[in-house]
């Protein structure tokens, strides 16, 4: 069986010395990503080891995007010897640039993407007021503090985002109660993104 986008990542960052490493770590967080992306908050990879920053860029990135991030990153802290390994281990071409977020089309072996992971971008661009989502979303998926910081974003956009940070750790019974939640106060857009 061959390797996957997790394999290719954790042999890459194994390579780093740890001096490396935390130079990588602290990139990351500052690293400016692509629309609809945030981020991996400072204290989810302060304490990281090589398997936690492999997880984390997986769950905030998806695979494809993981891998550009990666080999940027590795290029900016001058592993440029590295990047260019893992892109040709990966078997990604010299730029990713101006793909959709999304898994990558290896075999991931695991269940069809969820419908709010597959439509990130789109749901954080056109979905809009989101109070009545969190509304349905609160006490069940968020907690106060939860619903507080999401509610606290300028605009909607910055309001989805905020949301998405949390996704992380959700489970598909609390993808399913937003898709609920998104489907109960947007029907239109859902049936629109649906019909593609």
């Amino acid at each position: 069986m061959g390797k996957t986008v997790r394999d290719h990542l954790v042999d890459t960052l194994e390579d780093l010395g740890q001096d490396q490493f935390k130079k990588f770590k602290t990139k990351l967080n500052t690293f400016p990503v692509k629309e609809g992306y945030g981020n991996i908050p400072r204290g989810r990879l302060e304490k990281a080891d090589v398997l936690d920053v492999c997880d984390r860029l997986i769950s905030f990135y998806r695979e494809e995007y993981a891998l550009e991030v990666t080999v940027e990153l590795l290029a900016d802290i001058n592993e440029r010897e590295l990047a260019d390994r893992l892109r040709k281990a990966a078997g990604t071409g010299s730029s990713a640039k101006g793909q959709q977020p999304g898994p990558s089309n290896s075999a991931t072996g695991k269940e069809e993407e969820h419908f709010v992971d597959r439509y990130r971008v789109q749901l954080i661009q056109r979905t809009a007021p989101v109070e009545p989502i969190l509304d349905l979303l609160h006490g069940t998926v968020l907690d106060d503090e939860q619903y507080q910081t999401v509610r606290s974003g300028s605009t909607n956009q910055e309001k989805m985002r905020k949301l998405y940070q949390l996704m992380p750790s959700w489970n598909k019974k609390c993808k399913d109660r937003f898709y609920e939640a998104l489907k109960a106060k947007n029907r239109f857009l859902i049936e629109d993104l649906e019909g593609n």
